[in-house]
């Protein structure tokens, strides 16, 4: 059989079994313990689970371990992102730091190398004890020089948090020397870029972002080949930070619509960028699909288009910032990002504020995260907005 498109791919995959269930739509299974077979079996089961395996025919025992509404868009997402395996959290950040400790449990050692810029709370998270690893931050072209015998992790996103900075995963990949590599996905999503098929050991995604895309269930995800998942599953299952059904239902509910939500409200992003630009009380707009937001040439390279988030640097400072949130009326001032209504917030004020000032955005960077409204009518919401 032909290969399936990606849109395909995101209606129907995580989906074969439900035919020999007798369902079309998908099914939701909220049980939080499972009936057993039998003591052997369902023990066997349970080992095998709790080791980072799949449930056998023990059946699946407990949902700390295993959910089968939560495999299913598991399924999915590994589809949409070339990898063999998936492995789902309860939120994007639960996802970072089992990745971070799988790497850990590999007994390479607690060195992480980490390009910034990058999430708020990946950065506080990776910059603090907590975890016990010892983190250099650096820029894109400074990877190899940090990668020390004990590095155990590298660490990236592109489009980077807040400011749309693109690294080039590939280039990453080869100064890391045979490190694993890890890529949050979060803001292309598998609809415009696949950092596995670039050699990138994991793809990581906060899934409450695009992937759910309406702002009602939290969850990360983690993707990647057999070997690693089994590692994830293993913390997962200590931890207890499985996604919980109804997450999960809602965010593989999400995926068929990924590939048409992303490329419509990219449609709008690319004409707000052009606009915006051309406004006085606009010093800089951060945007892949600018003539220098690209300066690597990934954007139809690594990325298939340059995504619907963006940033604006202000002339009036943090005081026009400020004044700005309070006075949007379509945009919603809030955290987050990627759903289908459109979001303005201030990284250096909120999801950025832990970082240390020297990696944090700047007083008057305000980030976008550009819905699927009417082009126009936020163009007219921010018009009024930035003049105040």
């Amino acid at each position: 059989m032909t290969p399936l498109s990606p849109d395909s791919v995101a209606v129907h995959a995580g989906r074969a079994d439900l035919t020999a269930l007798g369902v079309h739509a998908l099914p939701l299974d909220l049980s939080s313990t499972n009936p057993l077979p039998g003591i052997d079996s369902g023990g066997a089961s349970y080992e095998a689970m709790a080791l980072g395996g799949h449930p056998t025919d023990g059946g699946h025992v407990y949902s700390r371990l295993w959910n089968p509404t939560v495999a299913r868009f598991e399924e999915a997402l590994a589809a949409l992102e070339h990898t063999a395996e998936a492995v789902a959290f309860s939120s994007g950040m639960a996802a970072v730091t089992a990745t971070v400790l799988a790497a850990r449990s590999r007994g390479v050692g607690a060195h992480v190398v980490a390009v910034r810029p990058l999430y708020g709370g990946t950065d506080h998270l990776l910059a603090s004890p907590l975890l016990g690893v010892e983190t250099t931050f650096v820029a894109p072209d400074g990877v190899a020089a940090a990668v020390r015998p004990d590095t155990c992790l590298v660490v990236l996103e592109t489009p980077a948090n807040p400011t749309l900075e693109l690294v080039d995963v590939a280039g990453v990949v080869a100064a890391a020397q045979g490190r694993p590599v890890v890529v949050d996905n979060t803001f292309a999503t598998p609809v415009l870029q696949n950092p596995a098929d670039q050699g990138a050991t994991l793809v990581l995604h906060s899934a409450t972002k695009y992937l759910g895309g309406h702002g009602d269930a939290v969850g990360g995800v983690v993707a990647t080949d057999e070997e690693w998942a089994a590692a994830l599953r293993r913390v997962r299952a200590v931890t207890g930070g499985i996604l919980h059904p109804l997450a999960g239902y809602l965010l593989h509910r999400g995926l068929p619509t990924l590939p048409v939500r992303v490329r419509a409200q990219q449609g709008s992003a690319e004409k707000l960028a052009g606009w915006l630009a051309e406004l006085p009380a606009v010093r800089h707009v951060h945007y892949p699909g600018t003539a220098d937001g690209d300066p690597l040439g990934l954007v139809g390279r690594q990325m298939r288009g340059p995504g619907a988030m963006l940033a604006i640097r202000l002339t009036g400072g943090f005081e026009q910032a400020a004044r700005a949130v309070e006075r949007v009326r379509l945009f919603t001032h809030a955290v987050s990002l990627g759903g289908v209504d459109s979001l303005v917030q201030h990284p250096a004020a909120l999801t950025h504020r832990p970082v240390p000032p020297e990696a944090r955005p700047g007083a008057d960077v305000l980030r976008l995260s550009v819905g699927l409204e009417d082009v126009e009518d936020l163009q007219a919401d921010l018009a009024q907005a930035l003049a105040a």
